[in-house]
């Protein structure tokens, strides 16, 4: 692209230009359903209507106003899910038990009778009981709202039709409201039948603690929204995104948990198009009961929270997840969406982007750069500059003469590559995709049924339509070795740009009345597009390898489910510390919401990070999922010894523990992926039952054992970290200093410090010694830290396959082994008798923290039967037992024994 049109297009600002976008009072749908609190119509449910079916119970909703009626299903709820659906009952066109009661209301309950639902007729609303308790209600505020599709004035042929609406039509709200067109700057959005949104309310008894419905970089406790200060679900390409701001960016998911002691619930809002949020919590009041003599006390009301969903488009579909666990929310979710695919190992080791390594030879000089400097890397990245002309599934011919030379090189370290490849194909009738795209009809269409043309980073680009299965399946073909010239099966993907971004567009996306596959308006599926584009990028990966390999793709747009198909990250961040602090939150709220895999640019996207703040964020992103950092064409380079040879040494310490941490973090990922436990976690989801952690997102969990609190703050000498659990015990990982949970201690920070805890009664195994790169590491010793709680006792578990293939699943080449330390004995044993896997791995080194007493002997059993006295140093200043020069095959069971 020329000069001019980037500078166009802002990308040298390093702020976004928020009159690009719209805040919530300039979107018509939001002001068309505020407008209707004031008009208190309400809804009637028509129990004499009731029919229950094998699957669901179905009845009418009419509108007292219109008299126009809604059908309602309830759908089964066993596993605590209830399922609300309520659409029109007879659509112009498509919109994405036991039974008793009388005739005022209506019960239904699940096979035990703890759950049941209460449905009361007029004015409608559902209570939903478990043992009792009401935990929320549907419709209490009566804020239900459906706009019924319409035929347009001109079509229809009798006054009949004219009265089947539910908006007011008349010429002079149409521009107020954007009833059948909506004006923003220069656009013009046409609504073919009319405005089509859809809002309903809910009200959580006692909750007033809620999180979820990323992304936005806010605080990861949700806040009470103000008028025209909803959360906003619009997947947006949003350079150098404000932060504390509820405006939409790249990725919805909405869902929503809400959490308090004893209970966590979680509402997932099935809709995919531009979708508004709106939080208010009542807290909890005390008053005076007005009855004398010993009645006459003050009662608490507990607090409660509305909120109320709003989206522009599609049906009310709605999960309501009853829980009572964390846990056993996000196993709920998961069955719904899907658990977080199993990553190949090599995508938990560090990345190296930038926008844009210039040639062949700039890449092989960075890769030498690591070793040069002893630093482990993984994967180099490849942005859009080394296509021809931003030419997906092509390369520059000048400065990527001979990419699979480039990859042999890389293939030599045991690394991989990753190129991008966008959603948005130039229009050139003579670059392959495009043809045959434009030939088989495979982008998204104008109204008028032509290809649909914007402006992208290629000039004018026609957008593939991914919702399509035939589009998706030719797509996926493309990564097939004989069509992707040059690629070799080292070689992964990164979907950028697909939310979809459009620079010329309506807030730098695609009209909302663009066609999609089944004559889908774009308004309808909007959030839902890089979902799919990062669905056929991932199996085309898996189908080139003849579905051996797993696939690793990266993706900046996401919707609920992506998890199923690998990475997400907080887009273009900048270079502040402001910027390091919010990615915390963000990433938190993105891993209880299903995506545990995902990360923020480390060092800042945009700009120049300053030396101090750039280690900062190497250490604080060597504890988190995803691991990369990246930063935009203008700015400086950075590549880690770029800094002086003390911060470089910093860096490569981060770096190094990351690696050394990798099989706690591969363990953790596989339970993300067999059982949907998020690897990054809030200290709530630990410590549910304890206040103190609710709004705790300066520090996270790591799994369940680790304790992170990066430090954010410019010049810190001093952190203050809160350690839960009154009953807990927490360990220094470096001094290897203790403290009893449930209080706040003052930690000395230098430059060098990372400040984190171990957790008392768990292990953590690591690898001893760190290579280049993970596949150097494959046979390398493992260490186990084991921190004793006050029970004397600690578990843990290791899992280990191959790394990179589906053998794990197919074949059950794995190991999973659980460590218990009890009564002075450390036990190594299977925890899956399913799984088999040779290992040449051993157990060099054990590290005890919280051994009060030096033992007299330490002697090792091995599965062979031949015990072994084992060397051991104890420091009593520590009370650390620390074993070297083992040699117990991780595979085998054995026993260490400690007197």
């Amino acid at each position: 692209m020329e000069a001019a049109e980037k500078q166009e297009i802002s990308v040298e600002d390093e702020a976004v230009d928020k009159t690009i976008f719209r805040d919530c009072n300039k979107i018509a749908f939001y002001r068309r359903q505020k407008q209707q609190l004031s008009k208190n119509t309400t809804y009637q449910a028509l129990l004499e209507s009731v029919t229950t079916g094998q699957e669901s119970t179905k009845f009418q909703i009419i509108n007292k106003a219109t008299k126009i009626p809604l059908l309602a299903e309830i759908y089964g709820i066993e596993r605590n899910i209830f399922r609300l659906k309520i659409n029109e009952e007879a659509p112009l066109k498509p919109r994405l038990v036991s039974c008793s009661g009388d005739a005022g209301s209506l019960i239904l309950a699940n096979g035990k009778g703890d759950l049941k639902c209460h449905i009361t007729a007029n004015p409608f609303k559902i209570d939903l009981e478990f043992k009792k308790e009401t935990v929320l209600s549907i419709n209490s505020l009566g804020q239900l709202y459906f706009e019924h599709l319409q035929i347009p004035q001109k079509q229809r042929a009798t006054k009949g039709n004219e009265e089947s609406t539910a908006a007011d039509t008349s010429q002079e709200n149409q521009e107020d409201l954007g009833l059948w067109e909506e004006k923003f700057g220069k656009f013009v959005d046409v609504k073919a039948n009319g405005p089509s949104s859809v809002g309903l309310d809910f009200s959580l008894y006692g909750f007033e603690h809620l999180y979820g419905i990323p992304q936005h970089a806010e605080s990861h406790q949700l806040k009470n929204t103000r008028d025209g200060d909803a959360y906003r679900l619009y997947n947006l390409d949003v350079y150098g995104y404000q932060i504390h701001d509820k405006m939409g960016i790249y990725g919805s998911v909405p869902y929503l948990l809400a959490h308090k002691q004893g209970r966590t619930i979680g509402i997932f809002w099935l809709n995919a198009s531009e979708t508004l949020v709106e939080i208010n919590t009542e807290p909890a009041v005390e008053y005076t009961l007005t009855q004398v003599g010993p009645a006459a006390a003050k009662q608490k009301v507990g607090c409660r929270t509305d909120v109320r969903w709003m989206s522009e488009s599609g049906i009310i579909d709605v999960f309501l997840l009853l829980g009572p666990t964390p846990s056993d929310i996000f196993k709920q979710y998961s069955y719904l969406t899907g658990t977080q695919a199993m990553p190949p190992l090599f995508s938990l080791g560090y990345h190296q982007c930038r926008w844009n390594y210039e040639d062949e030879q700039d890449v092989k000089a960075v890769d030498a750069g690591f070793d040069e400097h002893d630093i482990p890397y993984d994967v180099m990245w490849l942005d859009i500059e080394h296509t021809e002309g931003k030419k997906y599934f092509t390369w520059d011919k000048k400065r990527f003469a001979n990419p699979k030379r480039m990859q042999e090189l890389l293939r030599s370290k045991k690394r991989k590559l990753v190129v991008i490849s966008d959603p948005h194909i130039k229009v050139d009738p003579d670059y392959s995709v495009y043809a045959k795209a434009k030939e088989e009809g495979f982008f998204v269409r104008t109204p008028q049924g032509g290809d649909f043309e914007g402006v992208c980073w290629p000039g004018l680009s026609s957008y593939l339509d991914f919702t399509s299965p035939k589009v998706r399946e030719w797509y996926s073909s493309l990564f097939d070795f004989p069509v992707y010239q040059g690629s070799t099966d080292i070689l992964f993907v990164w979907n950028d740009m697909n939310e979809p971004s459009v620079f010329r567009g309506p807030e730098l996306t695609m009209q909302k009345n663009a066609i999609h596959y089944g004559n889908w308006e774009h308004r309808e599926l909007h959030n839902i597009y890089g979902f799919y584009q990062q669905m056929a990028t991932a199996e085309g990966l898996i189908k080139r390898s003849q579905g051996k390999e797993r696939p690793f793709v990266l993706s900046r747009s996401f919707f609920a489910g992506s998890q199923k198909y690998g990475a997400v990250w907080t887009g273009d961040n900048t270079a502040e510390w402001s910027y390091l602090k919010v990615s915390i939150p963000m990433l938190l709220t993105l891993s209880i919401s299903g995506i545990s895999f995902c990360g923020a640019d480390v060092g800042g996207f945009i700009g120049n990070p300053e030396p101090e703040l750039l280690v900062r964020w190497y250490q604080a992103g060597a504890y988190q999922p995803f691991f990369r950092g990246h930063a935009t064409m203008n700015t400086k380079r950075r590549e880690p010894w770029l800094f002086g040879e003390e911060h470089t040494r910093l860096i490569r310490e981060a770096i190094k523990e990351r690696y050394t941490l990798l099989p706690y973090l591969y363990s953790l990922f596989y339970h993300a992926h067999m059982s949907s436990e998020p690897v990054m976690r809030p200290l709530w989801i630990e410590f549910p039952d304890e206040l103190e952690t609710f709004g705790v997102e300066d520090e996270y969990m790591l799994g369940s054992a680790l304790l992170v609190h990066p430090v954010t703050e410019l010049q810190a000498a001093m952190v203050d970290v809160f350690l839960p659990g009154p009953n807990e015990i927490w360990y220094d990982s470096k001094t290897f200093a203790h403290w009893k949970g449930g209080c706040t201690v003052k930690i000395p920070v230098a430059l060098d410090t990372i400040p984190v805890f171990q957790r008392g009664g768990s292990v953590v195994p690591i690898k001893t010694t760190v290579g280049k790169s993970t596949g150097w590491m494959a046979d390398s010793p493992y260490g186990l830290h084991i921190a004793l709680s006050t029970k004397d006792s600690a578990v843990g578990e290791l899992y280990l396959d191959d790394g990179h293939s589906f053998q794990y699943l197919h074949q059950k080449q794995f190991l999973h082994r659980k460590l218990s330390f009890s009564s002075s004995v450390l036990i190594n044993r299977c925890a899956d008798e399913r799984g088999h896997y040779p290992s040449k791995c051993k157990v060099e080194q054990i590290l005890v923290l919280g051994l009060q007493k030096k033992p007299s002997s330490v002697t090792t059993h091995p599965s062979d039967g031949k015990v072994q006295p084992a060397a051991f140093t104890y420091s009593a200043r520590t009370s650390t037992l620390s074993l070297e020069k083992l040699s117990l095959n991780i595979g085998d069971d054995w026993e260490v024994h400690i007197t």
